[in-house]
């Protein structure tokens, strides 16, 4: 049974010397360094995957909704699309096939990419989440809205979105939620991320050690994005809806 010596974290990850002090010492980048470097990495990847998710989710949420089955049909066939193709089929064709389509995307770094990926595959997920909460929305906002002499997309922006974003925001936090774990996928393409970070140091150390903190902080990730989006849910609810008081 390997020993559980935590001062491996003080130590320099290539020569295996001691560093005068764990975090930030000149020369030296321990375990602890790269392991909250990776943990930068992680949640970089997570929130910018989630920005684009929220903006392609909620836009194509919204086409799947309006009152032309050519744009609705246009909505439902990007959500499928990106909903039953593996995540991880996703990253390697942003990463080795799009680039060689699009020859000016081999320029954009790897990170991007895979932000890319991740985003597009969550934005089917969302969509599902904000169609869902614009039909809950009874009939008659839409009416109301187009009544008081409002666009359609005026009457979306004004009216309608702003209640079904108050609706759906339980499942946006399970998807924030996830977002993060997907987002060890990005090990496949060599971003340094937490799962990269994890495979490596195991080589040189015992896996309790280096999988146990790691875990650590994918739950405190999700678990802080789960009390951030309480606390939204809390402040935005809408009286009488859901159970809302």
């Amino acid at each position: 049974m390997a020993s559980w010596d935590w001062s491996l974290y003080c130590t320099d990850m290539v020569t295996a010397e001691a560093a005068p002090k764990c975090l930030g010492a000149p020369g030296y980048e321990t375990y602890l360094d790269a392991m909250l470097k990776a943990w930068g990495w992680t949640m970089y990847v997570s929130i910018a995957g989630l920005l684009v998710a929220l903006v392609m989710g909620s836009i194509v949420g919204v086409l799947r909704t309006v009152p032309n089955k050519k744009v609705a049909m246009l909505g439902e066939t990007w959500t499928e699309l990106f909903r039953n193709i593996p995540l991880i089929v996703q990253v390697f064709l942003w990463y080795h096939v799009v680039p060689q389509i699009f020859t000016s995307l081999q320029a954009v770094p790897s990170a991007v990419l895979v932000i890319i990926a991740i985003g597009l595959f969550t934005s089917s997920r969302i969509a599902e989440q904000v169609k869902a909460g614009i039909n809950t929305l009874p009939k008659g906002q839409r009416y109301a809205g187009l009544a008081m002499g409002l666009t359609l997309p005026q009457t979306y922006r004004f009216v309608l979105l702003p209640m079904a974003f108050r609706i759906v925001i339980p499942p946006l936090t399970s998807e924030s939620m996830n977002i993060v774990k997907n987002s060890a996928v990005a090990f496949a393409v060599s971003i340094p991320e937490l799962a990269q970070y994890a495979q490596q140091a195991s080589e040189q150390s015992s896996f309790v050690q280096i999988f146990l903190p790691v875990t650590l902080l994918y739950f405190v990730s999700a678990f802080l994005i789960n009390r951030i989006a309480k606390f939204i849910e809390q402040r935005v609810r809408v009286p009488g809806i859901l159970g809302a008081k």
